[in-house]
């Protein structure tokens, strides 16, 4: 992974420029390294290839250096994945991700596994950007930094009730492992 987070530092320094608004498309390949028991993707390397995907969309869109001046950085709070199809070794694939909506505490992002145009694998991604300082970065700040007009920008309703679902307790909130099956 370090070696395509070099390689991507190094095409979002000098590659095409896009908007925040933008779909951003990285191009990867599956490496043996990526590979699982059955020969294919392992559902891990996805994550970790998202990362880059998301990286890539804040530093070709100037964001990502921003962000860096004003010491602020994200953090994933919760995603979800659906897998159609496999990606097996050494096929190139792209990684498309775009902003899709703002709530008041997260920015969210929708990315695809996209190969020969057909969508491999879907993910939305809720995260929080924090200070190096300590706190979290007020959405409305955020927004204007990302050049981002919230109502231009509504959350679909579904992703809204997942993140509810989804949510676990603050850190200041007990959480039990208990199991209700």
């Amino acid at each position: 992974m370090f070696f395509r987070l070099v390689w991507l530092s190094i095409r979002a320094r000098f590659g095409e420029r896009i908007q925040p608004t933008d779909v951003a498309r990285t191009t990867f390949r599956v490496w043996p390294t990526d590979l699982d028991v059955l020969m294919h993707m392992n559902n891990g390397v996805y994550l970790s290839i998202m990362d880059l995907g998301r990286i890539d969309l804040m530093a070709r869109s100037g964001a990502w250096p921003r962000l860096q001046k004003r010491g602020y950085y994200p953090v994933v709070v919760s995603s979800t994945i659906t897998y159609r199809r496999s990606l097996e070794p050494w096929q190139m694939f792209i990684v498309e991700s775009a902003i899709i909506g703002l709530d008041d505490k997260a920015g969210y992002v929708e990315q695809r596994f996209v190969r020969d145009g057909e969508v491999y694998a879907r993910a939305i991604v809720k995260a929080r950007f924090l200070k190096k300082s300590g706190g979290t970065v007020p959405m409305d700040e955020l927004a204007e930094l990302f050049g981002l007009d919230p109502a231009n920008h509504p959350l679909p309703e579904w992703v809204h009730e997942w993140s509810t679902r989804a949510a676990l307790p603050t850190r200041r909130e007990p959480a039990p492992s208990t199991w209700e099956i």
